[in-house]
């Protein structure tokens, strides 16, 4: 894909001829089809047209849609569920371009997780990684780990999102993608749990 873009025409068109073999993908078109003072979420679902840019953002934003189709236009149609931007539109924002689904966690991982108990997370609980599917969904993201840092973190859900009204409260856990065992070479070195710029603990706060 990259390497066709590359090779001479526009991003949408790369895009178009991937999407050939793909199901229920819609056409990218370029950025200038998008009419003015039309939102780009409504016009695709309009138009059925994904308005594009020749720019990696972009690139991510429609290798995403290549690869989850039902998924993204499920999210596209939820942006016309509120008139005006609110809770569902923000949450549905995160989930596009920073999300990560993490599919059958099993509960040590997920107590983990949630409790931003890191060490416990990726050291002691390590070999458990092997079995789980991170899938990273959000373009932005995507985007971000060309240039590997470690404090990239992810909005995570731990199920995939099938109606509007949980995704609204924003059930996200942060987590920093790179410290994933498995994903980055660096974070098998001692020490690279350590630093608490990046895995810091969940404050408690404190009542009485």
């Amino acid at each position: 894909m990259l390497a066709r873009w590359r090779a001479g025409p526009s991003l949408a068109e790369a895009l178009n001829a991937e999407a050939l073999n793909v199901a229920a993908v819609p056409r990218f078109v370029p950025q200038a089809a998008l009419p003015p003072g039309e939102g780009y979420e409504a016009f695709i679902r309009r138009s059925g047209q994904v308005p594009t840019r020749d720019n990696l953002h972009d690139f991510f934003n429609g290798l995403v849609w290549l690869q989850r189709p039902a998924l993204k236009a499920r999210l596209n149609t939820w942006h016309g569920l509120e008139a005006r931007r609110g809770p569902l539109r923000d949450a549905l924002t995160l989930l596009d371009e920073n999300g990560a689904l993490l599919h059958g966690a099993p509960p040590p991982l997920v107590a983990a997780l949630v409790a931003r108990d890191w060490r416990r997370l990726f050291v002691e609980l390590r070999p458990l990684w092997r079995e789980q599917r991170l899938e990273l969904v959000g373009h932005a993201l995507l985007e971000k780990l060309v240039q590997p840092r470690k404090p990239i973190c992810a909005h995570v859900l731990l199920a995939e999102p099938l109606e509007p009204l949980g995704l609204a409260t924003k059930p996200f856990h942060p987590l920093p993608v790179l410290g994933v065992p498995g994903w980055w070479a660096p974070n098998a070195a001692p020490g690279f749990y350590d630093d608490a710029a990046v895995f810091r603990p969940r404050r408690v706060l404190q009542t009485g």
